[in-house]
């Protein structure tokens, strides 16, 4: 009997089965695939970016700590301050601005002081007074009166520091004016220790200088 033929007069139709379509199965992600890629180019990029953040604030900004008591009673030993590079840019210094600065007898040390004179002034200390331009000037921050004497005049691109604590400070007093190409910049921050933490305060001194 044929195929497709059941007796006389049936007929049963042949089927013919379609064809199952063709299925790939993804290759399998090793270790060290697209996953760890991934990563690895976010691990980079968040260096990068750190890098540049670190970069920029070591432009605008200089740490430093201090040193001994020269500064009592505004700084104290073992503080850790941040200094405005840039504070001076743009803006001229001012008398009663504390400052950070290269010592000019030996530039890789840095010093921190307060300017209490302007290029052009005549400074004065006279029986535990400090004058400028023959004005006497109003220091609340000194821990005591000064206990030498003597007269400068500052030339263009000078200025006059001195420690807080008047009596134990290594300053303009003792070695001269201080060419302001060697300022650093101006201190703005206490940030170390934390019970310390704060503005550092701008305590002027213009009105009793005349300027």
């Amino acid at each position: 009997m044929l195929p497709g033929f059941l007796g006389e007069g049936c007929i049963i139709p042949l089927v013919s089965e379609a064809p199952l379509p063709l299925q790939i199965s993804p290759e399998p992600t090793s270790p060290g695939g697209p996953g760890w890629l991934r990563l690895l180019t976010e691990v980079v990029q968040t260096v990068l970016i750190a890098g540049a953040l670190f970069l920029l604030v070591n432009l605008l900004t200089a740490r430093i700590r201090v040193e001994g008591n020269s500064m009592e009673p505004s700084l104290h030993d073992g503080e850790f301050v941040v200094v405005n590079r840039l504070a001076y840019r743009w803006n001229p210094a001012e008398r009663g601005d504390i400052i950070v600065f290269r010592f000019p007898l030996d530039p890789s040390r840095r010093f921190i002081k307060r300017i209490v004179a302007l290029p052009g002034d005549v400074i004065q200390v006279i029986e535990g007074q400090v004058y400028v331009n023959g004005l006497v000037l109003n220091e609340p921050y000194t821990a005591a009166a000064p206990r030498y004497a003597g007269e400068w005049e500052l030339a263009a691109g000078e200025v006059f520091v001195l420690g807080d604590n008047r009596n134990n400070s290594e300053d303009s007093h003792e070695w001269g004016p201080l060419p302001l190409q060697n300022v650093i910049g101006k201190a703005v921050l206490v940030y170390w220790p934390v019970g310390e933490i704060g503005v550092i305060p701008h305590i002027g001194v213009a009105s009793a200088a005349g300027n």
